[in-house]
């Protein structure tokens, strides 16, 4: 069965194995997450199920996400998401919590990652500086020459160029679950996620384990 969960990133830290190694990882505060709604495809045309973090007032919902709670009375959640999981067996109002998954366990991460705002090529793209020599400048770090003059005459598309930078979807793939410790409901994943200190994650099993 496809498992999932949505979590908080805490920050890193570092563990020791057996042999002495150090492991880089990454705290993430995951669940405890009721399950809001099952989809399926005699209703709704695919399978799927919603689950929801972090309680909240109603009063900070809109008004037809409160309606669902209600209607199902699950605590209201401040986060929601939904996950394509098939056959889950789950039943609204059903809770996951972080022993869903077990150290040795491959999973992909979500979240969203940090923005850097409007940037150059070189912090966005990696790009190297200009000559500083022989009449170039008096800008080093601009993009440089961007193709040919009279023909094309236009820049084609997908030109790496200065640009909004960060803040934008990034899945890590095939991580490894070093610990789970269910009486802080924490994982603890080997290497880095995406995403601020107390950037909302999602935890799934990975699809290229």
């Amino acid at each position: 069965m496809n498992k999932a969960i949505i979590g908080r990133k805490l920050g890193m830290t570092q563990l020791f194995s057996e042999n002495g190694k150090v492991i880089p990882v990454t705290v993430i505060e995951a669940g405890p997450c009721p399950v809001v709604q099952v989809k399926t495809p005699e209703r709704d045309g695919y399978s799927a199920i919603k689950l929801g973090f972090s309680e909240t007032q109603e009063k900070k919902l809109n008004k037809p996400e409160a309606g669902l709670f209600k209607k199902t009375g699950v605590p209201f959640q401040k986060v929601l998401k939904e996950f394509r999981i098939e056959n889950s067996g789950l039943e609204v109002g059903a809770v996951i919590s972080c022993d869903t998954f077990a150290a040795g366990d491959r999973v992909d991460v979500t979240g969203i990652s940090k923005g850097h705002g409007f940037t150059g090529v070189i912090k966005r793209w990696n790009n190297r500086r200009l000559k500083e020599t022989h009449g170039v400048g008096p800008v080093h770090r601009e993009v440089g020459s961007m193709g040919a003059n009279s023909s094309p005459s236009r820049v084609f598309k997908g030109k790496k160029m200065p640009g909004q930078y960060g803040h934008e979807k990034v899945t890590v793939l095939n991580l490894e679950v070093v610990k789970v410790d269910k009486e802080r409901n924490a994982i603890l994943v080997k290497g880095a996620v995406p995403g601020p200190v107390k950037g909302i994650v999602t935890i799934r099993n990975s699809v290229k384990a």
